[in-house]
């Protein structure tokens, strides 16, 4: 597997007719194909342009998106494409494949993903809970061609990921998805990395920032759950189907992401008993206010995984207002620990898939010097 260009910086030191080599080698260039031209697509886009010289000169990663694909068909140039002409398609002729030099419109994403020489693909393509399809297919192609994947798409992770992670293993890459759960909010690193060593023993949380919102306008204005969600809609925090978010299903998947992640329980999305927040009405909330609690929807990963409206106090660290996340990690000696955050966003995500890239770019750097 060709892992990007690498250049080697040699500090010659002449000492009795010897040389002491100092060997500075680093990754540069990594060609990336990003699948999925929508809204975290696009802000993923626009992060790598406008921070293009910080991330050379700070990290030592020069990102080159050599392919996009959306649903039209795609834009390939081996020497990078213009982030900002490929933006400038999208918005005045809604696909990348309309490019007069670079445009594809009939290939499909399969053939791009095999066909072009890269590094890693970026898989940002909508969530399809019931089969993971088509980023299942996509992730697993990546995999086979030695391709290293970043992906914000919950649907394989939540069907298939024990799977998956055995497959990157198997081809020697490797497969991140911090964008899944809390968007730009570090929860799987923060559980990874700052709490190394200690011993998990559950975690719950707010893992659906629409969920979060409507239940906090019912609290707040004493309204129905019919007309908060409209209120949801209005503003874009719920989609025109929100059923992936008012049944649990969003909440699940992360749910199993993280107890396969953090706790290695290996589990699917089967294994969650769920329950949404639509029979939650406003005498629910009103009761629960009475007695200084609030209802939010919680997962928690015990013994066994469950999402479903929970009354909890006014004062836990979890009963956070409007679109945020909250998670709380019961940890054996650090105790109970509480990360908050926007859980949703196209920059906010676009930031967690960029942070995914650059510990990608680490790992290898770190096993060449090694």
């Amino acid at each position: 597997m060709n892992h990007g260009y690498y250049y080697i910086n040699r500090n010659h030191n002449r000492k009795d007719s010897t040389y002491n080599c100092k060997y500075n080698i680093e990754w540069t260039i990594m060609r990336i194909i990003l699948v999925g031209w929508g809204v975290v697509g696009q802000s993923f886009a626009q992060i790598v342009t406008q921070r293009k010289r910080e991330l050379a000169k700070k990290f030592g990663f020069r990102p080159r998106i050599v392919a996009i694909v959306d649903k039209k068909g795609a834009a390939i140039n081996p020497k990078g494409l213009d982030l900002e002409q490929m933006l400038t398609l999208k918005k005045e002729k809604g696909t990348v494949a309309t490019s007069m030099q670079h445009g594809h419109p009939d290939i499909s994403t399969i053939e791009v993903i095999e066909s072009v020489e890269a590094e890693a693909i970026v898989e940002v393509t909508p969530t399809n809970i019931e089969t993971a399809e088509p980023g299942l297919s996509y992730i697993k192609t990546a995999f086979r061609t030695g391709k290293h994947v970043v992906t914000t798409n919950k649907g394989p992770l939540a069907l298939a990921l024990p799977a998956l992670t055995e497959l990157s293993e198997y081809n020697k890459v490797y497969l991140r998805f911090s964008g899944t759960v809390g968007a730009g909010t570090p929860v799987l690193e923060f559980a990874k990395n700052c709490l190394q060593g200690d011993k998990i023993l559950s975690i719950k949380g707010i893992l659906n920032g629409t969920t979060n919102y409507i239940l906090s306008e019912m609290d707040e204005k004493n309204i129905s759950f019919d007309e908060a969600l409209k209120g949801a809609q209005k503003l874009g925090y719920a989609e025109a189907d929100p059923t992936m978010d008012v049944e649990g299903y969003d909440a699940a998947a992360k749910l199993v992401i993280m107890a396969n992640w953090i706790m290695d329980k290996k589990v699917t999305i089967k294994d969650v008993q769920i329950k949404g927040i639509c029979n939650v009405s406003a005498k629910n909330i009103e009761d629960a206010s009475k007695k200084g609690c609030t209802i939010k929807l919680i997962g928690t990963i015990e013994e066994t995984l469950k999402v479903k409206p929970t009354e909890i106090s006014k004062h836990d660290p979890l009963a956070v207002d409007g679109a945020l996340n909250a998670v709380t990690f019961l940890s054996e000696s650090a105790g109970a620990q509480t990360i908050i955050g926007r859980g949703a966003g196209g920059m906010e995500t676009a930031s967690a898939v960029l942070r995914d890239l650059l510990d990608i770019k680490k790992t290898i750097a770190t096993k060449i010097m090694t």
